[in-house]
């Protein structure tokens, strides 16, 4: 049983990429599919597909790798908030990646969004994690 499963969907992305697998298959929920939603939209991934089983489903990730060096496109992915510890900030108070080249995840009350949307709708939430 997975006590947190936003962490384990990073790692499991994470250690696809390490062993340069091409699909990785993610047990799938709301959030981690919103998740997948803003990493395809920010173009850290190169396509993802939602499949329904019997139970909860699974999500399918192309992962995006470099041409010519054939390094993955996600440099880091770090999780911030957890079960043990929450993050949480308010909309001037989350902190910018990388010094804007990268993007954190909040959850707040209007859904999931990354930072740079979470600052113009002036919502605060919880930090989930910084990708760049």
């Amino acid at each position: 049983m997975v006590t947190d499963p936003i962490a384990d969907f990073l790692t499991r992305i994470r250690n696809a990429q390490m062993a340069r697998h091409r699909i990785v298959d993610i047990p799938a929920s709301n959030v981690k599919k919103r998740i997948t939603e803003i990493l395809y939209e920010k173009g850290y991934i190169l396509k993802y597909k939602f499949e329904d089983d019997s139970k909860q489903g699974v999500i399918k990730i192309a992962l995006k790798y470099d041409p010519q060096t054939k390094e993955p496109a996600i440099k880091s992915l770090e999780r911030i908030s957890r079960p043990g510890l929450r993050q949480y900030a308010k909309p001037a108070e989350i902190r910018r990646v990388q010094n804007g080249l990268g993007i954190a995840i909040v959850s707040t009350s209007k859904g999931v969004m990354t930072d740079k949307e979470a600052r113009t709708q002036n919502v605060g939430g919880e930090v989930m994690c910084n990708i760049y």
